[in-house]
């Protein structure tokens, strides 16, 4: 199984969320934030296109890559859900690791906040990843959808009526 950020970024936020995606149920189309975030992608950044480059390895897409200085640019429009956003960068230094790339480093940008994080990939990340991708080959290869997580952020999700239909 091909893991994707989406995968990593999911599996830190709601294990119900990555289960849903995973099986190729998905409400993202429709929902307001995701347009938005994607509107954001496109125009955030324009001279991006032209100066990086987009790179395909092992199920995942990076869109924003410098390879003179191996670093990843990853654009978020909120910084609420940080920790899945780390996570998910760390995946793709990671990933670039295991294809020969020295020393990959990643920049978190969330240009409506004007903030930059720096991301590095420490021996403690190399050591829990694997453990990540174990956990969300359990959760996925699953046959019943995990159980409504009931937290704040639900609220914002654009799975949220498929999760609370019945409330």
């Amino acid at each position: 199984m091909h893991l994707t950020g989406k995968h990593v970024n999911y599996y830190h936020i709601c294990h119900r969320k990555l289960w849903l995606f995973h099986h190729g149920i998905s409400f993202q189309h429709t929902h307001a934030n995701v347009a938005d975030g994607t509107l954001l992608h496109q125009t955030a950044y324009p001279q991006r296109a032209t100066r990086y480059r987009e790179i395909q390895l092992d199920g995942i897409r990076i869109d924003f890559y410098d390879p003179h200085d191996r670093v990843v640019h990853e654009i978020k429009r909120s910084n609420k859900l940080e920790q899945a956003s780390v996570a998910q960068l760390q995946y793709y230094l990671l990933v670039l690791e295991r294809h020969g790339v020295p020393e990959p480093t990643g920049l978190l940008e969330y240009p409506k906040l004007r903030q930059t994080q720096t991301v590095v990939l420490t021996e403690a990340d190399r050591a829990a990843i694997p453990q990540w991708e174990a956990a969300i080959a359990g959760i996925v290869e699953q046959e019943v959808c995990p159980p409504v997580i009931n937290k704040p952020l639900c609220k914002q999700c654009s799975y949220y009526e498929f999760c609370y239909v019945g409330e």
